[in-house]
């Protein structure tokens, strides 16, 4: 039974199990770039000039950076895109422990759905991860990070990273989401499928706000370091707010979105529609908000650091260390965009139904537009909301250790640039699935649904 469960809903839910693939292809990407890269600065066989410049660069030190940076991010996105995907089958979940199903049929049956959309797309993910480290390998020798001796290998190591953190974790995630559901008397489960659950549970809300308190910890202890050590910690530092926001997602979003959504309310009744639906449900749109969370406080931190050092002091750096941090910080915010994408285009394409009965009981197609737009205005202000928050958070006690101001200078393009791509993002995300479903009869896709 379980195995006929898990392809009916890779049938019934399609671009749920594409979404989990595609954050496991890019996680896979990701991972394996990162582990080839770290295995590239190896000193093994090369000269004695060429290992000072090794050292001198600190270029291991900075792959292994990367390497952990990947590996968080992909957890994280992975965790919260297949949470996602098995939330949505709630309902049919609920109706087969009904009919007789027994726990671990259902468990069985969500881990079959995560293995067949993570192998694949993992295995893909190892194999272009080789052509993305070749040409960061490229980047970094051009940069003089790297001797032009320290030629670029194929490392298969990589292949076990990645089936590590993109297979296992899928699959881990997906049991976990269902532990619980699984475990529910099979009323109790109908009855969650339809109004969802509440609250957070027992381990969540703590640790998150562990997460949080750590962070403001390690923040203020960095404010009374040196300036090279506070900037070592700042990493950190962004990586427990992150988790923290992750964790606490449902209950940091719903305040944070009450504030974006007071001012988009203003502007008539679809802005009002669109308000109630993100507010009314937090749980599931914070699956979309976490990641642009990541997307901005990542974007934010990494290039502040470098442009409040170039106003103050004239250099962010050199060329190369610039270089190789800019292009981690748009690997990882790619990522993260990418699976925040998926995330929106779940939601919006698992709500086919809802969207469907709008037009039958009278709403135009440009209402229906319209209250699509600006849910994507609410999850975009809520993300740049949070995520400037956090970089403020992470980058105050570096930039006071090191220039006397807890502020970054940023040049107006740069906030700009990441608020309008944010924007966009989320209204593209939310917007073609919803004109894919208006394509059809209304009628029909509520019968069918």
């Amino acid at each position: 039974m379980g195995t006929g469960l898990a392809r009916a809903a890779l049938r019934a839910h399609r671009p749920a199990f594409v979404g989990t693939a595609v954050a496991a292809l890019f996680a896979a990407t990701v991972v394996s770039a990162s582990t080839m890269m770290l295995g590239a600065t190896g000193t093994d066989g090369l000269s004695a000039r060429a290992r000072r410049q090794i050292t001198a660069n600190g270029v291991a030190d900075m792959a292994l950076v990367l390497l952990i940076g990947s590996v968080y991010m992909s957890i994280f996105v992975v965790v919260s895109t297949m949470g996602t995907a098995v939330a949505q089958q709630h309902r049919e979940l609920a109706m087969v422990r009904s009919i007789g199903a027994r726990p671990r049929q259902i468990r069985r049956a969500v881990a079959g759905q995560a293995l067949a959309a993570s192998i694949p797309a993992t295995l893909a993910g190892f194999v272009l991860g080789g052509f993305v480290a070749r040409w960061w390998h490229a980047g970094m020798v051009g940069h003089g990070l790297l001797p032009s001796e320290a030629g670029f290998r194929f490392s298969w190591v990589a292949l076990p990273v990645c089936l590590g953190v993109a297979v296992v974790t899928t699959t881990l995630a997906a049991l976990l989401s269902a532990l619980r559901f699984s475990l529910l008397r099979p009323a109790r489960a109908l009855s969650e499928a339809a109004t969802g659950r509440r609250g957070l549970g027992m381990l969540r809300a703590p640790l998150g706000v562990i997460a949080v308190v750590g962070a403001c910890v390690v923040s203020v202890l960095l404010s009374k370091q040196p300036a090279d050590e506070a900037g070592e910690g700042a990493f950190l530092v962004l990586i427990l707010f992150c988790v923290g926001a992750g964790l606490l997602g449902p209950r940091i979003i719903g305040p944070a979105a009450w504030l974006v959504s007071a001012l988009v309310g203003r502007f008539g009744g679809s802005a009002r529609l669109a308000m109630l639906n993100v507010r009314s449900q937090p749980r599931r749109f914070s699956a979309a908000v976490v990641p642009l969370v990541l997307v901005v406080g990542f974007g934010l931190t990494k290039i502040g650091i470098h442009t409040t050092a170039q106003h103050h002091t004239g250099s962010a750096g050199s060329t190369g260390e610039v270089w190789l941090d800019y292009v981690g910080t748009g690997l990882y915010a790619g990522f993260a965009a990418i699976a925040a994408a998926n995330t929106l285009a779940m939601i919006s394409f698992e709500r086919r139904r809802d969207i469907a009965l709008l037009r039958v009981v009278g709403s135009r197609r440009a209402q229906v537009r319209a209250m699509a737009a600006w849910e994507a205005v609410v999850v975009a202000g809520t993300a740049l909301l949070l995520g400037t928050a956090i970089a403020l958070g992470t980058l105050a006690p570096i930039l006071s250790t090191a220039f006397g101001s807890a502020l970054p200078h940023l040049p107006w393009a740069v906030p700009t640039g990441i608020a309008a791509g944010t924007l966009l993002l989320t209204l593209l995300a939310t917007g073609l699935p919803v004109a894919s479903v208006m394509r059809r009869r209304a009628i029909t896709v509520v019968c069918s649904t």
